[in-house]
């Protein structure tokens, strides 16, 4: 499918509605970039084009200009069964990705299979300096890292860094929740010790206390352990 094509179905697929809601809840990206094409419309669109096989040109064609073109790319990255190509397709891309979205809803199932590999990876990504590597890295370590490959030496790696994004500091503080969530004896730690700045640190506790998976006993005494502003 050449890209005056692709952009043609896309357009087809636009719904208005759904198109100001994007605009809203994603507010540093271009609203002209947005079309207005629905999550499962894209992720059908990728499937399709993985099973044709159809897909390199298009994976070449950056910077794109439509955010859902992004997002397509993403669902795509995420379907490639081969490990090598998945990677080499996956570093091209997140210099390009602009927005929480198209980050967070890149998730690469051949992960599963290569952690080892992957993990080499997100130790660059989240030293990287660059907003949505970080971010990205940063959630690959909490989908990946927090079960049985779990290591304490993780969240070290995560509670170090420092960041002035509002994007980067959200995904910290996911991290940590879901870590308590998963790790909690090993992860209370460094919220005792807060070893967080103090935004990422209350936002982590907000969370777990939001979560079904942390106990009232200790969703209490996590509220105990909040920075008060002088």
């Amino acid at each position: 499918m050449n890209i005056t094509d692709l952009h043609k179905k896309l357009y087809e697929l636009q719904d208005l509605k759904y198109r100001d809601m994007q605009i809203k809840i994603i507010p540093n990206i271009d609203p002209e970039s947005v079309i207005g094409v629905r999550t499962p419309e894209l992720k059908a669109m990728a499937k399709e084009m993985l099973k044709a096989g159809d897909y390199m040109a298009f994976l070449g064609d950056l910077p794109h200009k439509y955010f859902e073109e992004n997002q397509l790319h993403a669902f795509i990255i995420s379907g490639i069964k081969d490990m090598d190509v998945c990677m080499e397709e996956l570093e091209k891309f997140l210099p390009y990705v602009d927005n929480w979205a198209t980050c967070d809803q890149m998730s690469p199932k051949i992960f599963k299979k290569h952690r080892e590999i992957l993990l080499i990876h997100i130790k660059k990504w989240i030293t990287s300096g660059k907003t949505y590597s970080v971010r990205f890295g940063v959630g690959m370590l909490m989908e990946h890292f927090l079960d049985e490959d779990y290591d304490p030496k993780y969240p070290e790696m995560v509670a170090k860094l420092r960041s002035k994004e509002y994007y980067v500091n959200m995904m910290i503080a996911w991290y940590f929740a879901t870590a308590l969530a998963k790790q909690y004896e090993s992860i209370l730690p460094y919220i005792e010790g807060k070893q967080l700045d103090d935004w990422t640190h209350n936002k982590a506790i907000q969370k777990s206390v939001e979560s079904r998976r942390i106990t009232e006993e200790q969703k209490t005494y996590l509220k105990s352990l909040k920075v008060r502003k002088a």
